[in-house]
C-alpha cells in the first residue's frame, strides 16, 4: 500500500513535471528574447546616441568601437528571433550568454544599475543552452520531422 502510494506520488510529479518544463523553457526564451530584442530596436532608433556609447561609454574589448556598436545591435536583433522561434537554439543562446558577459564587463555602470538583470537573463540563457529549446520549439519539430 506504502509503495503504491509512492509510485503514483512519483508519477503524478513526473507528468506534472514533463507539462512545465517545455512551458518553463518556453519562458525563458521568450523571456530573453523580448529583452535583448527591444535593447536592439532602442539602439536603431537612437542609433547617434548608440554610436556617442559606444565611443565614449562601453569598453567593449578587443573591437573598435564602430564596430562593436554594429555587431553588438546586430546580435541584439538576430539572436533573439532565433532564441524565441526555438531554431539552433543552443548555438544562438551560446552566443547570447557571451553576448551578454561581455556587456556587463564593458559597461562600468552596469554594475551600480542593471548587474542583477544580466545575472538572471543569464540564468534564463544557460536554461536554455543546458536543456535545449524543449518540446515547444522549431529545433524539436524539424527533429521530429527528420526521424520520420
Amino acid at each position: 500500500m506504502k509503495n503504491s502510494r509512492l509510485s503514483n506520488y512519483d508519477r503524478t510529479i513526473s507528468s506534472l513535471q514533463d507539462a512545465f518544463v517545455p512551458v518553463l523553457l518556453l519562458f525563458c526564451r521568450l523571456w530573453v528574447a523580448w529583452v535583448f530584442f527591444n535593447s536592439g530596436l532602442t539602439k536603431i532608433a537612437s542609433w547617434d546616441s548608440t554610436l556617442y556609447l559606444f565611443e565614449l561609454e562601453y569598453q567593449v574589448p578587443l573591437l573598435p568601437w564602430e564596430l562593436a556598436a554594429y555587431l553588438g545591435t546586430a546580435a541584439e536583433l538576430v539572436l533573439p528571433v532565433f532564441i524565441a522561434l526555438g531554431l539552433f537554439c543552443r548555438p544562438m543562446s551560446a552566443i547570447l550568454f557571451v553576448f551578454n558577459i561581455i556587456a556587463v564587463v564593458s559597461y562600468p555602470l552596469l554594475w551600480e544599475k542593471g548587474f542583477y538583470d544580466h545575472q538572471l537573463w543569464g540564468l534564463m540563457i544557460l536554461i536554455n543552452i543546458v536543456w535545449g529549446a524543449g518540446k515547444l520549439s522549431l529545433d524539436n519539430l524539424i527533429r521530429s520531422k527528420m526521424e520520420k
